[in-house]
């Protein structure tokens, strides 16, 4: 099989330069199913059917969904430098330190917002052109890179190599603008195809299809990673979006931009979609494992607050609150409950004796307490 130009080439431009020209949608000649592709293919179906399973046995996924995307959120920005923490988006939106909001933390609040837009965008219109246009406004409004056309394709020519590389110096060069506009027409063509392709190989073929044409200025690696996301999604192949590779590629960044070279320097789609569907399990069955280590910690907790709290009711409204804001102090639970001061703060000390939450600040006014065991588990990786 020639697959030398399968992917597309490149071509001299007249500015002295080669920039890569993708070839249309799907593959020519078509994917490959080796018996590994398609035991991976199975496999990763597998782990996302029981992903999508063990969280209806979750008391209110929402809210487990809810804390997954800030997770999200802090690792796709990592990756494209930022210095915030999970701890400290959490203490962000808990109202501590209101007025911390850096770049970076405005970054991760800013792919919260775009992730959480789409999600509810796709049932109005289906993932294309004119979405991705308008999540990528969300991203980046207001933040750096987002003066460069936010919610726009490029009108120039960008490039990917290292920090201050010249275009001569570039690792990749996109295709030009005119290109672009054709090969964009053709990925949206065939994310509506009609095809029996297996949803997770579109999913796969989109994402690296979309990083080789690298339409916005900035923000591409996001939109590219979060385009995964949408499309599970839209196709119900889960029911809430659970699954993010966001850290598969980081831990595997090396091999992640190779493979991805290796479809435009070789048209080697086989290789980069296992690549992509070993992540889909691997990270479906971690999700998978955290949630019922979330589930087996909710019932432990329910039993703790049934021995410990005066008010059982009390405790369980906490707990829900917590799985939504792990940090806490006295005056949000005393918007919480309804209740005093002082049973506010017999609700917080009840709470710590349960080990449930936990004193993270010093002194005893203006005390602040963290839902420990929940935040353990959701960072153990």
């Amino acid at each position: 099989m020639d697959t030398k130009n399968r992917a597309g080439q490149y071509i001299h431009q007249p500015e002295g330069y080669k920039a890569f020209i993708p070839a249309p949608l799907p593959p020519n000649p078509p994917i490959e199913y080796d018996s590994e592709l398609i035991t991976l293919l199975s496999k990763a179906d597998r782990a996302l059917g029981r992903l999508d399973s063990v969280c209806d046995l979750v008391p209110n996924p929402d809210l487990f969904v809810h804390m997954y995307v800030r997770k999200e959120a802090v690792l796709s920005s990592q990756i494209e430098g930022t210095q915030s923490t999970f701890e400290e988006v959490i203490e962000y939106e808990a109202g501590i330190n209101p007025k911390s909001l850096t770049g970076d933390m405005q970054e991760n609040q800013n792919h919260i917002l775009a992730l959480e837009y789409g999600l509810k965008r796709i049932h109005d219109l289906p993932v294309s052109l004119r979405l991705i246009q308008e999540i990528h406004g969300k991203l980046m409004e207001g933040v750096r890179g987002g003066e460069k056309t936010s919610g726009e394709f490029r009108r120039s020519q960008n490039w990917i190599g290292p920090k201050g590389a010249s275009l001569q110096e570039a690792a990749f060069i996109p295709p030009p603008v005119h290109a672009m506009n054709s090969a964009l027409d053709d990925f949206e063509r065939f994310l509506h195809r009609d095809d029996p392709i297996p949803p997770l190989v579109l999913c796969g073929i989109a994402h690296a299809q979309f990083e080789t044409i690298h339409p916005f200025l900035d923000g591409n690696g996001r939109i590219g990673r979060l385009l995964i996301t949408f499309l599970l999604c839209q196709q119900e192949i889960l029911t809430r979006p659970l699954l993010y590779l966001s850290h598969y590629f980081k831990k595997h960044r090396q091999e992640y931009y190779e493979r991805l070279m290796a479809i435009r320097e070789n048209g080697d789609w086989e290789n980069w979609l296992k690549f992509f569907l070993k992540g889909i399990a691997e990270v479906s069955l971690q999700a998978t494992t955290k949630a019922r280590k979330i589930l087996n910690m909710i019932e432990q907790h329910n039993t703790a607050i049934q021995k410990t709290f005066t008010n059982s009711g009390n405790g369980f409204r906490l707990l829900e609150s917590l799985l939504l804001s792990p940090v806490t102090y006295a005056k949000k639970v005393e918007e919480l409950i309804g209740c005093s001061n002082a049973t506010a703060h017999n609700i917080l000390g009840q709470a710590t004796r349960a080990g449930i939450l936990k004193q993270i600040s010093s002194g005893k006014r203006n005390r602040l307490y963290l839902y420990k065991p929940y935040m353990d588990l959701l960072r153990d990786d």
